[in-house]
């Protein structure tokens, strides 16, 4: 896919919009796509710390909470006898979250290189975007990436959650276009106290350590 000096970047559940330089993924295949795959279905098939940046759009705010019916249908899909199943449902670690979105981001950490970037553009919490979409599951603010340092986690004695990942993010907000014009002062106060002011969030994470 790429020689061991290059720097490789993934767009995740690209559609048909990839960003330029990156392999586009998606679970169907367009123009766009480079390699087919299920985002739902873990581990992907990439092999851990050999990427350099990610890049996902719009797509987090689609995972299911739970998870387990899509582990369920591909240990189906994997097994070649009731015998087989079962023994799939045995080796299940019940201690692993089942929610999708930190499956999602334990697995984008475990595939991003120390230091490798994360960007996820999401719809905001107090955006008309974030639920006008029927198949959208979740929305998001701020506050919900601090669960994926694991400091944070520590100090908030949320280490239950059995979270694997540990990103640093810094953040920005894509703005309604009536808000531009304002003063700074203006747009701040409205930004915590009024509704689609804020339309998208675009969150940068940066993995802190090796995963050995």
């Amino acid at each position: 896919m790429a020689s061991s000096t290059a720097v490789v970047k993934v767009d995740l559940a690209c559609g048909d919009n990839k960003q330029d330089g990156h392999i586009g993924v998606d679970y169907r295949k367009t123009e766009s796509v480079d390699l087919v795959m299920d985002l739902e279905v873990y581990p992907w098939t990439f092999t851990s710390e050999s990427v350099d940046e990610l890049y996902c759009s719009h797509y987090v705010e689609h995972l299911p909470h739970d998870n387990t019916m899509s582990m369920v249908k591909e240990m189906v899909k994997r097994s070649k006898s009731f015998a087989d199943f079962k023994k799939q449902v045995s080796e299940i670690d019940a201690s692993k979250p089942t929610d999708s979105l930190i499956k999602f981001m334990d697995e984008c950490y475990r595939i991003l290189k120390p230091g490798g970037k994360l960007t996820i553009l999401t719809p905001y919490y107090s955006s008309m975007r974030a639920v006008q979409d029927p198949t959208h599951t979740r929305s998001m603010c701020e506050a919900s990436f601090l669960y994926f340092n694991r400091q944070w986690r520590i100090d908030n004695k949320l280490d239950h959650y059995n979270i694997m990942c540990d990103f640093d993010f810094n953040y920005g907000y894509n703005v309604n276009n009536a808000w531009m014009p304002r003063s700074e002062e203006s747009r701040n106060f409205a930004f915590l106290h009024y509704n689609n002011v804020i339309t998208d969030i675009q969150v940068v994470l940066t993995k802190n350590s090796s995963l050995v």
